[in-house]
């Protein structure tokens, strides 16, 4: 942590002591710069992508791991460190003295969840290797393509393209990835990260390399809980104790005991607390289900179907009793301009794709099937306070 965040953690507006210092420090959607305890996994990134640094493209790769294993955090915080690397390689003003550095490749990021057509594709890509912003409106995807082939046939070195969340729900698929490539020049290395095993997807035919991330161990999830806690809560906030009990809980995921770390302080903070008790952690560790879906799938959806989302974790057992009562009682608030069968079909499709759940009742009125009511698949106290923050 440098001295401006030392600084930040000890500044309060009222004066007085406040328990969550930083809510993005706790969020599990949140990428630290340096991952804790993840030394290994980079390690074997880097040797994969160690043809960069004599200016050279590396072979396609295919990342894979489980959920809350670290894949994200670990490529986006190497991305950034390289993509500042290429800047500073190819600014550099050589002189005869010293000998020139190879140019390095340029790096891009795309979270597929974010980026939901080949336009969108098309478009984050030029958008990142361009200092000019790219318009989104105004434009077609073929004259994207066309600008990023002029970029791409003009470098010496080519680019780097992380692509995450691939085969997702809602996400690009196997082969839609690969068609999206097959639109790009030949200097373009690409870097897919995934949680299907290398084994059962089409990838790995295209690729030279399949890198697997591990869960993380205990002490490692304890050490992540910790480190996000000093950044996020007040001193001695939570102690080690809480931490491996969340730890031994989630089960290698730092998703989930991150998601369980945030209810619980969310809670204690409500409570106008200095420190977590052993009954927020209990809290927190009921709320959160088992599977859960990752909260930024949640929070990457549409605004339309976040703003179903927030009324519906707000709403009581009756008003969520069916699918009917559901979208009765989200249609009826203010802050929805949204019609029932709108929101019907929100909850449909959102339950299709596992972001909530339907679950048919035990009991059984009249003919016809028995009624179903929504069950969220993840912490609500998560994603109100995640929701708020960004409005």
């Amino acid at each position: 942590m440098d001295i401006d965040a030392r600084i930040k953690r000890r500044r309060r507006r009222d004066g007085g002591p406040r328990l969550v210092q930083d809510y993005e420090s706790l969020s599990p959607v949140a990428h630290i710069d340096e991952p804790s305890d993840r030394g290994p996994a980079f390690e074997r990134l880097l040797d994969h992508l160690d043809p960069v640094f004599d200016g050279r493209l590396p072979p396609n790769a295919y990342i894979s791991g489980p959920f809350g294993s670290g894949k994200s955090a670990i490529v986006t915080a190497l991305f950034a460190h390289l993509k500042q690397l290429s800047t500073e390689t190819q600014s550099v003003i050589h002189t005869s003295t010293r000998a020139a550095s190879p140019p390095s490749p340029g790096f891009v990021y795309v979270d597929m969840r974010e980026t939901t057509s080949e336009f969108a594709f098309y478009h984050t890509v030029l958008d990142t290797l361009v200092e000019d912003p790219v318009p989104e409106h105004g434009i077609s995807t073929e004259q994207l393509r066309t600008r990023l082939h002029d970029l791409l046939n003009g470098s010496r070195t080519g680019v780097v393209i992380a692509v995450d969340h691939v085969g997702e729900p809602n996400s690009a698929d196997a082969e839609a990835l690969i068609d999206l490539f097959a639109g790009l020049p030949s200097n373009v290395s690409w870097l897919a990260i995934g949680r299907t095993d290398p084994d059962q997807t089409l990838l790995t035919e295209y690729t030279a390399t399949s890198l697997q991330i591990q869960c993380y161990r205990r002490q490692m999830l304890v050490d992540v809980l910790m480190t996000r806690a000093s950044e996020g809560l007040a001193q001695q906030a939570l102690n080690h104790e809480q931490a491996r009990r969340i730890a031994d809980w989630a089960d290698g995921s730092a998703h989930d005991a991150l998601a369980a770390i945030f209810v619980a302080a969310d809670r204690a903070n409500r409570a106008d607390q200095n420190r977590l008790t052993e009954s927020d952690v209990t809290a927190a560790i009921e709320e959160t289900p088992r599977p859960s879906v990752s909260l930024g799938r949640v929070l990457a959806l549409p605004n339309n179907k976040q703003l179903v989302l927030r009324e519906l974790v707000d709403l009581d057992s009756e008003d969520r009793a069916t699918v009917t009562a559901t979208t009765k009682a989200i249609g009826s608030k203010p802050s929805v301009d949204l019609s029932p069968g709108t929101v019907k079909r929100y909850l449909y499709e959102m339950a299709e794709v596992g972001i909530v759940e339907r679950i048919q009742s035990d009991s059984k009125n009249g003919k016809g099937r028995p009624p179903s009511r929504v069950e969220l698949r993840f912490p609500p106290t998560a994603f109100r306070r995640l929701y708020d923050l960004q409005q």
